[in-house]
């Protein structure tokens, strides 16, 4: 059996649970930085399991070097866009993720940039800091009432995005949105109303998006969809960055055709759209909407689960494709 590569250093945690499987392991070793697409090959050869993150890409190049004695790929992440599926099918390879383990996480911080867009939150954090003469008023830093009946658009209610719909009912918030478990007992539960993409933007005061990103949502969001949303709406992305067309986004924002945006992930990550860069109305975070200490520590842990159990000749736990 050849070693088990992991593409970055995991939590104190899930790093013993790779210890504990018992086989040679070989750690990327820049824990801040991915590898370079040379060290990748270099080092996957002869590897029996690859734990790898959303910043590699694992296509059949990445397979055929790694050998015929690779028996899984374990992503640790929910997305697997990064994986050519396909491809480790054809070679016999299972690919896994780690869903579940990061909805609550994931929906804090999805919630957490809808009230900090619609609050204006971070802005008015960076005019206190920046030293300026102020005094309270009536107008200072006025947003929108997430609470006084807002409308919040769910882009794909999967269990992340029933998991902000469960936040957005606590904080008495409408709930529109799209995919099949609209129309589910659960969400009816929040008060969810299913419809479609088109109806969604018209009526939602903030957007968000989680749905994942496959050749048919890669630039759900451009232009048209921009502008058929309100004016005064806000727009926040935890998914994937691609959904967006960064550049339209940008070019929304500069003309006023929404209000504002609150970004977790980016098109061209870690390269943020320059035209975002500087703006008020945006808030930018280094994607980290997963990172609470306990959801990294439990994504690692089921990463390495899904080894133990396919070098063990068992069903992995959570399979995709």
């Amino acid at each position: 059996m050849g070693h088990l590569y992991l593409s970055r250093e995991l939590t104190d945690g899930a790093m013993a649970a790779v210890r504990s499987l018992g086989v040679p392991v070989v750690v990327h070793d820049d824990p801040d930085r991915p590898p370079a697409r040379e060290q990748l090959l270099a080092d996957v050869r002869g590897a029996s399991a690859l734990i790898t993150l959303l910043t590699e890409r694992v296509d059949g190049e990445v397979l055929d070097a790694a050998g015929s004695d690779l028996r899984i790929v374990a992503n640790c992440a929910v997305g697997y866009d990064n994986v050519d599926v396909a491809a480790a099918r054809a070679r016999g390879v299972v690919v896994t993720n780690t869903p579940g383990v990061l909805d609550e996480a994931t929906a804090d911080v999805a919630f957490g940039l809808v009230l900090a867009t619609s609050r204006r939150l971070v802005e008015a954090d960076r005019f206190v800091r920046s030293g300026a003469d102020w005094i309270w008023g009536p107008r200072l830093f006025v947003g929108l009432d997430v609470s006084a009946g807002a409308t919040l658009g769910i882009v794909g209610l999967g269990r992340i995005g029933m998991a902000v719909a469960r936040r957005a009912a606590a904080f008495g918030m409408r709930i529109l949105a799209t995919g099949s478990r609209a129309t589910s007992d659960e969400a009816a539960g929040y008060g969810v109303e299913a419809a479609d993409l088109d109806r969604l933007l018209a009526e939602s005061d903030v957007v968000t998006l989680h749905c994942p990103l496959t050749p048919e949502t890669r630039h759900l969001i451009g232009a048209e969809q921009l502008a058929a949303m309100k004016p005064t709406a806000l727009l926040v992305n935890t998914a994937r960055g691609p959904i967006v067309d960064e550049a339209a986004l940008a070019d929304a924002l500069a003309r006023g055709v929404i209000a504002g945006a609150g970004l977790d992930v980016y098109e061209d990550e870690p390269r943020v759209h320059p035209g975002l860069l500087g703006r008020d109305d945006v808030v930018l975070l280094p994607h980290i909407a997963s990172a609470g200490e306990a959801t990294r520590d439990a994504m690692g842990r089921l990463a390495v689960e899904n080894v133990r159990a396919v070098l063990a000749g068992e069903p992995p736990r959570t399979p995709v494709g």
